[in-house]
């Protein structure tokens, strides 16, 4: 492919991105485009073909991971490379999952992006290459021969690692990238079940499910990632190969090493959990200072002045509460919160939050009433402290987000294998374009309703951490000014 016929769309809100971009590229011969946004750059795409969209995940109105999708639908073959800060490396892996080719982060050199550039225009040469010779119809045994040859090479030469299976999973092909990335043997030979190359049980689950054919509805592919003895980290998908008759043929596994984000993502924790450490010790002693002056040393002040002194308060109150948000979300997040499980009687536990959070809510004119059946609820498998973190944080946020004289109603039952528990409240409710974020890091809902309601934004996070570590699930209904449901399954039986 050649560079003048190469379109290359850069969005992105930082001006000195786009420029610097276009600087770099341009030099080398490559069209560039340039929007500020993710409607704009939407816009582009609608009229115009590009090759390649580097594209920012944090953007004002519409992020990256929101144009994302609507990429892949509009252009199918256009390579997506993610431009992402160190906070957003999580993210960024998201965005992978979610089709994006690559990824770049800020700050970057020229040098950097060049690599990145040249790499997407070679897997783009070689994808082209790939699809010309599947459109090929060959008539001889020569050609035929020609043409297995020539996929092989392809195949051979891509960065990715990929692995051939038949419907029975049994390995029929690996390129040299598999085979190095999973530190094979290289002289091994194809044949053999995939247990014989690859540990994981999971894994080979998961190419076995495909090779079979047996996806969910709706689902192209399947998805799983897992580590080498904490050394490497791989993302893998595995897509079966379908005939013309519908019938599966086996499937093809790609495996993409992604050991430098995991890294990067360890390293923004302990960054994290370190700074908070030493935050938190400072701020209490404000705080306690804040307390002692307002408690005895401005009896006769003047009001304006206590009221400065309670907002201080107040503040360091609140940071020192995003700091102890913080830390248990890095020690969730590490997997060292969650105690083995044990027997935990949800009835019982249930009554004792409701009853503690009660004062609260009388003194917002409030009530909270529980209801749970005459049998009690079977006992589930968990630490009861996290359980007990979990509805402490959805009641004390219906609290919080509901007007004096509200109803807040917890409902415990079962659910098939599961124990059901709902907390729905006749409050402020949510807007539909806020739920999907709502359990990201730091996102809280600011309306008129809500900007006086103190919190952190990441309480629904852990609570989202703690259910998902238990193989549990959390659901969300709500409704602007009409109030929301919170419903929480956790597995009777640990998997």
């Amino acid at each position: 492919m050649e560079t003048q016929e190469l379109q290359i769309l850069v969005v992105d809100d930082e001006r000195d991105i786009r420029d610097g971009c276009e600087r770099i590229l341009t030099r080398k011969g490559y069209q560039v485009t340039k929007a500020s946004n993710g409607e704009e750059g939407l816009k582009l795409l609608e009229k115009n073909h590009y090759t390649l969209v580097l594209l920012d995940l944090k953007m004002p109105g519409m992020d990256g991971l929101e144009v994302l999708p609507r990429i892949r639908r509009m252009h199918p073959e256009t390579l997506v490379i993610i431009i992402t800060g160190f906070a957003t490396i999580e993210t960024a892996i998201e965005a992978m999952k979610n089709g994006a080719y690559d990824f770049i982060p800020k700050p970057f050199k020229p040098d950097q992006l060049r690599i990145v550039i040249d790499r997407a225009v070679e897997r783009k040469r070689l994808t082209d290459e790939a699809k010309r010779l599947e459109q090929e119809r060959l008539r001889t045994l020569q050609d035929l021969d020609m043409e297995k040859s020539r996929t092989r090479t392809i195949i051979h030469a891509l960065p990715e690692g990929v692995m051939v299976s038949t419907p029975d999973a049994r390995v029929a092909l690996m390129n040299p990238a598999f085979i190095r990335m999973l530190d094979l043997n290289g002289a091994s030979k194809p044949g053999e079940a995939i247990d014989h190359y690859v540990a994981d049980k999971d894994f080979c689950d998961l190419v076995a499910t495909a090779s079979q054919g047996d996806l969910p509805e709706g689902q192209e592919s399947l998805a799983y990632n897992f580590d080498v003895e904490e050394r490497q980290f791989f993302m893998a998908h595995s897509t079966p190969v379908m005939s013309d008759m519908g019938e599966c043929l086996g499937a093809v596994t790609v495996l993409v090493d992604i050991t430098e984000l995991k890294m990067l993502d360890r390293l923004k924790s302990e960054f994290v959990s370190q700074v908070s450490h030493e935050l938190r010790s400072p701020l209490s002693t404000i705080h306690e200072q804040l307390a002692v002056v307002l408690n005895d040393l401005v009896q006769d002040a003047p009001a304006e002045q206590q009221h400065i002194l309670s907002r201080a308060k107040e503040k360091t109150q609140g940071l020192i509460a995003l700091i102890g948000d913080l830390l248990d979300l890095s020690r969730i997040e590490a997997g060292l919160v969650m105690k083995e499980p044990e027997p935990v009687e949800i009835s019982s536990l249930l009554g004792g939050v409701v009853d503690f959070l009660g004062a609260k809510a009388k003194g917002k004119k409030q009530a909270i009433t529980l209801t749970l059946p005459e049998t009690g609820l079977p006992p589930v498998p968990a630490d009861p402290q996290a359980v007990e973190s979990v509805i402490g944080n959805l009641i004390t946020n219906a609290i919080n987000y509901s007007g004096e004289g509200s109803l807040i109603e917890v409902i415990g039952d079962v659910d098939a294998d599961c124990v059901r528990i709902i907390v729905k409240d006749n409050g402020f409710g949510i807007e539909e374009r806020h739920l999907a974020k709502i359990f990201d890091k730091f996102y809280r809902v600011k309306n008129e309703k809500t900007r006086f309601v103190t919190g952190t934004g990441l309480g629904l996070r852990i609570v989202k951490e703690i259910i998902d570590s238990m193989g549990g699930k959390i659901a969300v209904e709500s409704k602007f000014g009409e109030g929301s449901t919170f419903t929480v399954h956790l597995p009777l039986h640990q998997e």
